[in-house]
């Protein structure tokens, strides 16, 4: 499939002649959508664009109409997934269903996260004569470095997580975000919380790690005047404090038993009452909560209530450690250097040093990493890190130069044979690049490309995914 030349404007494709009619509903339909939106040919060009999404990526560039999608947002000369990204037409055309995705794209304010949804138009006879591609900024999370704080990367691990965070967030359901110590679990709970129509309301974190049962009580439902010694006055809970907005559990894993079991009240019932008082209260909050321990594990043993924990885990989430996500390694960097120290003396990092954080464990995870650049930026005298200023332990970490090579997520090769049925349920599966799916399924790019060939029905559609990837 011969995509138009990118970089400059292109004579609008004209479709057939039983087409026309439905590419005009679609056209007119536009600027009836508030959110970013095109429609395509099939052929990855722009047939028209709405007002949304011409200020979404600038004026400057022209007129988008006529030109390929994957020039206008990404910026380059072939199709995304033919640089590292998963296009979502690409499993769209295999599935003749919806596709979503996020990317990370080029607009006028640097990159940013967007979640893409690619919707097929087909005609009477189930062939797809356009695409609907509907763009949502991600605003919790950068692309690109960032001087505040906020969730920062573009690696598949990193990626994975923060779609989980766009499809949940707009609903109601708890959710159960699960990670290593110092993976960004209050950042992720923040980006639940900013994503649901609760952004407006309050965020509130509570840290049940070291609170006793008498406490936790106090601090979650609040008390009465006189309920307990030194209670002086009446003390509205972080219950109540979070109402009509997000309530964040951290450490759930350290609640005490007995606490439990008023927790899962909470959440089954609504209502809670304070500390020595007899009037029942109704909730209204949205639940995130998050554990670095093993919680089945817990349930199994004894350690945490079963109940309480099908409750919590409605949607659980996984976040990736630091060592799972080396490509974000770099802009995490970046990032940490620009919150801390004198604006006017911007850190820097020799290739050396970097290659040494990106080979490095990180059994402490971000966390670790922050500590790291902060104790390194004391040894700085002339703006720039290198290996001399990393923890002696570093200096065994790789060679002085080289470059970590790691498979995407931590994932290992699998060596095995593969059935057509099972080979095109791996292929509808996969969010990244035939490269990254060849290394997964322990097979040679070459290889994957002729049994995908194979297994095609149509020529025409093998060839396009041949050169457009998986």
């Amino acid at each position: 499939m011969n995509s138009p030349d990118p970089t400059v404007s292109t004579r609008r494709p004209t479709p057939s002649v039983s087409d026309r009619p439905q590419i005009d509903a679609l056209l007119s339909y536009l600027e009836f959508e508030s959110r970013p939106t095109i429609v395509l040919d099939p052929d990855y060009v722009i047939l028209g664009a709405n007002r949304a999404y011409r200020q979404q990526y600038g004026l400057a560039q022209g007129d988008p109409v006529g030109r390929c999608c994957f020039s206008v947002s990404h910026r380059y000369d072939r199709p995304c997934d033919q640089a590292g990204e998963h296009c979502p037409m690409i499993k769209a055309r295999l599935s003749r269903s919806p596709d979503r995705v996020l990317h990370v794209h080029h607009t006028p304010r640097g990159p940013e996260h967007v979640d893409v949804e690619l919707r097929p138009i087909l005609d009477a006879r189930q062939e797809i004569v356009a695409y609907v591609e509907r763009l949502t900024p991600v605003r919790s999370a950068s692309g690109g470095s960032a001087d505040e704080g906020g969730l920062v990367g573009h690696s598949v691990a990193f990626s994975q997580a923060l779609m989980a965070v766009q499809r949940v967030a707009p609903s109601q359901l708890p959710v159960l975000l699960l990670g290593e110590s110092g993976t960004g679990k209050e950042l992720f709970a923040r980006a639940v919380h900013r994503g649901s129509d609760r952004a407006a309301g309050p965020y509130v974190a509570v840290d049940c790690s070291g609170l006793t049962e008498t406490l936790f009580e106090s601090e979650l439902f609040g008390h009465e005047k006189g309920a307990f010694t030194g209670a002086h006055s009446r003390k509205p809970g972080l219950v109540e404090t979070a109402h009509g907005g997000t309530l964040f559990l951290d450490e759930m894993g350290d609640v005490p038993l007995a606490m439990q079991v008023k927790l899962l009240r909470l959440i089954e019932t609504g209502t809670y009452r304070r500390v020595g008082s007899t009037e029942t209260l109704r909730a209204d909050f949205r639940l995130v909560a998050a554990t670095h321990k093993p919680l089945e594990a817990m349930v199994a043993d004894g350690r945490f209530r079963q109940d309480l924990y099908y409750r919590l885990s409605a949607f659980p989430i996984h976040l990736p450690p630091l060592r799972e996500r080396r490509d974000d390694i770099p802009l995490l960097v970046d990032s940490l250097l620009r919150r801390g120290g004198n604006v006017l003396q911007r850190l820097t990092v020799t290739p050396e040093a970097l290659a040494r954080l990106q080979a490095h464990t990180w059994p402490g995870n971000i966390r670790e990493l922050r500590n790291v650049l902060e104790r390194a930026r004391l040894f700085v005298d002339e703006g720039v890190i290198g290996v001399e200023h990393l923890p002696p332990t570093f200096d065994r970490a790789v060679p002085a130069g080289a470059v970590p090579a790691a498979l995407p997520g931590g994932v290992r090769r699998l060596r095995r044979s593969w059935t057509d049925a099972e080979l095109r349920e791996q292929v509808q599966a996969h969010l990244g690049t035939r490269r990254e799916l060849a290394e997964r399924l322990g097979l040679s790019e070459r290889t994957l490309y002729r049994r995908l060939r194979s297994i095609m029905e149509d020529p025409v559609e093998a060839g396009g995914t041949a050169q457009a990837g998986v």
